[in-house]
Formats: C-alpha cells, structure tokens, sequence
C-alpha cells in the first residue's frame, strides 16, 4: 500500500461557483439563476419570461463560464489551508466535471492560489475515475470529497472502501441541498471537515463494507 489519497471536487467544495456564476448569466445572458430545490437546470430561468432553460442549453452555459469567468470564481473558506494541512499526510488529486477542455485552466487557476495538486477533468460519475485512482494508486486509506449526491452513490458503487464527505460550502444553496445518502458523512465548513478527515486518516483504514454493517 502506499501514502492516503484525498481526490476533492472543486466548485462548492474548494472554490465558490453557483455565486459568480449567476452574476455573470444574469449581466450577460439575460439568465437568472435562483436554486429552489436539487435541480440545477430548474435554477435557470429567462429573466423576461421566468420560463426555465432547456437541458440542452445549461452545459454551453457552464462551458462558457469556465472558459472565460474562471477568474471570478474565489475560494471557499478555509479550503486552501485545509488542503494544505491534509497534503502533509496524503496525496490530494483534484477531481471536477469541467471537461478535459478545461482540465489545464482548473490546475492554473488552482495553482495560482497555491494548491499544486494533480487536477482531472472528467465527465459524468466520478466513480469510474475514482476507482481507477484507487488502482493506480493503491492508497492505505482514501477519501472522496463532493457537493453532489450523484458522485456520492456513484463511488460507493465503484469504489466502495473510499470514504465519502458531502460537502456544500457555499452558503447561498447548502441549505437547499439534502444530505448524500451514500456519503458517511455531511460537513459543510472547513473547521470540522479537517478534523474529519485527519481522523480518518490517522485511523488509516479503509471504509466499511456496507454489506457488512
């Protein structure tokens, strides 16, 4: 086995996004973004009708603001030091949804503020990669970090001996967001997250099996 592995989202969990990223489709898309429940694309509305953005027209948008409003974006509270704490003890690999066509501009804009971490842009359920680092890797103890239910149960099926923290950290939507039920665990702030983490890897084994608890 070799050193523990921390693999980490970024929007909501390292930088904010929801937050500048309705400043910027509202100045310049004419597009007002107001979460009121789970659905992000539900959040998107046309200012001049309130009538919600079709499937296929929230991605251009994301993409849009990733390849050009990256810099609007700051971090979560915390977030920095935190990692920076945790790389004392463990590799920390950055796993986020922006693409491999943004992959290099996530890692500059991370590096940028001093977190010189590995960053994969991947699509779709994180389990797959996350289980391909597990692999690759072969950590003594892993932890996965999301602001997504979906990721959550998508690694415990792919991965089930990582651990899994649901983070929020933007305050403007924790609130509106349940608690990932294939997550062992729900922290939004940096404080008590550390100190989760730093737990489980001074314990240094793997998640439970839940076919065994």
């Amino acid at each position: 086995m070799t050193r523990p592995l921390v693999i980490t989202d970024c929007d909501e969990v390292l930088m904010h996004m929801v937050v500048p990223f309705a400043q910027w489709v509202d100045e310049e898309h004419g597009v007002i973004f107001r979460m009121e429940d789970t659905s992000f694309a539900n959040a998107l509305k046309r200012k001049e009708c309130g009538t919600p953005l079709e499937a296929a027209e929230v991605w251009p948008l994301l993409d849009g603001f990733f390849r050009t409003e990256m810099g609007r974006q700051t971090p979560i509270p915390g977030a920095l030091e935190a990692m920076a704490a945790i790389a004392e003890h463990a590799d920390v690999v950055v796993l986020t949804n922006v693409g491999p066509d943004h992959q290099q501009t996530r890692a500059d804009q991370l590096a940028a503020l001093g977190l010189a971490a590995p960053v994969i842009g991947s699509r779709g359920g994180k389990g797959e990669p996350v289980r391909r680092l597990i692999d690759e890797r072969e950590p003594s103890v892993a932890i996965f970090i999301d602001d997504l239910a979906n990721h959550h149960k998508s690694v415990a099926a792919e991965a089930p001996q990582v651990w899994r923290l649901h983070m929020v950290g933007e305050p403007a939507i924790a609130d509106k967001v349940a608690p990932a039920r294939h997550a062992h665990a729900r922290i939004d702030g940096w404080t008590a997250a550390l100190e989760w983490i730093l737990a489980r890897l001074a314990e240094n084994i793997p998640a439970p099996d839940p076919e065994l608890v």
